[in-house]
C-alpha cells in the first residue's frame, strides 16, 4: 500500500473555503478503484493549513491517480489557492490493510 501525507498552506481568504474548492477533486479521487482512502483535516495549530492523509492499493494504483483528468485538473487548480510549496511525506511500502488499532488506547 502506498501512504502519502501532504501539509497544505492554503491563503487565508481560501482556508474557509478551502473544502468546497476541492471537493470534486476530492471526490473523483475516493471513486478511484485503488484508493483507500482519502480524508482532509484543518491544522488547529494553524487554520490556513490543511493536512491530506491519502492511500493507494499499490504503485498501480498511484500511477492511475497521478495520471487521472482529476489529478490534472486539481494541479492546475491548486497553485492559486496555496500560499507556499507543500510538503509531503511519501511511504511506497506502507502495511496493507490500512488502519489498525493503537496498542497504547482503548476507550474506557
Amino acid at each position: 500500500m502506498i501512504l502519502i501525507n501532504v501539509k497544505f498552506p492554503v491563503k487565508p481568504e481560501v482556508a474557509d473555503s478551502w473544502p468546497e474548492k476541492i471537493a470534486e477533486f476530492t471526490n473523483a479521487t475516493r471513486a478511484e478503484e485503488g484508493n483507500v482512502f482519502f480524508e482532509w483535516s484543518r491544522s488547529i495549530n494553524n487554520p490556513n493549513e490543511y493536512v491530506l492523509l491519502e492511500a493507494f492499493r499499490d504503485a498501480e494504483a498511484g500511477d492511475a491517480h497521478v495520471n487521472s483528468d482529476h489529478f490534472k485538473k486539481a494541479m492546475g487548480e491548486i497553485p492559486d489557492y496555496i500560499s507556499a510549496q507543500p510538503k509531503i511525506i511519501y511511504n511506497g511500502d506502507a502495511p496493507d490493510g490500512g488502519w489498525g488499532p493503537m496498542a497504547e488506547l482503548s476507550p474506557r
